[in-house]
């Protein structure tokens, strides 16, 4: 829910409140995400809608829209522990654009980190790495910061290669 709402208001309805917004979104018929399984276990989580349902996003000075496509976005991705280095983020990202261009999306993006330059603890890369967005066919349209790119994939784009 962080990217749901303003950070604010995150800060002041974490746990159960939280727990109660989500299961609102999935009520009503609107998946908040992907989840990936291995033997029956979830193992990865990727959030994906559309822009306007990310108030964090609307919000982020350095995140702002850079043009006025209507985009879905992937505003952040967990990977189980037990399951990272097994280029799960790709999949899972990818996973998530499939399903966007599904329901009728033309461009998601997503702002992950870059690691190229820097080492991040696991915890922080949160909205995902540029290599796991690349390896799922997303290209850097814009980079805010040195540590931050604006990613997109066209529903014609590629999917995850073969690399």
């Amino acid at each position: 829910m962080s990217a749901r709402t303003a950070s604010s208001d995150f800060r002041n309805t974490k746990g159960v409140e939280n727990k109660k917004a989500i299961k609102k979104i999935i009520d009503s018929g609107r998946p908040p995400g992907v989840i990936g399984f291995d033997k029956g276990e979830p193992v990865a989580w990727c959030c994906i809608g559309p822009r306007k349902d990310f108030k964090r996003l609307e919000n982020s000075r350095t995140l702002q829209p850079i043009d006025d496509q209507p985009v879905w976005s992937i505003p952040c991705l967990f990977i189980a522990k037990t399951h990272r280095k097994a280029n799960l983020s790709s999949k899972a990202v990818d996973a998530a654009a499939k399903y966007a261009f599904s329901k009728g999306a033309k461009i998601v993006e997503g702002y992950p980190n870059d690691t190229r330059n820097k080492k991040w603890a696991d915890p922080f890369a949160w909205m995902g790495l540029v290599s796991s967005f690349e390896k799922a066919g997303f290209k850097v349209v814009k980079r805010p910061s040195p540590s931050r790119a604006i990613m997109r994939r066209f529903k014609s784009s590629k999917a995850i290669s073969k690399k």
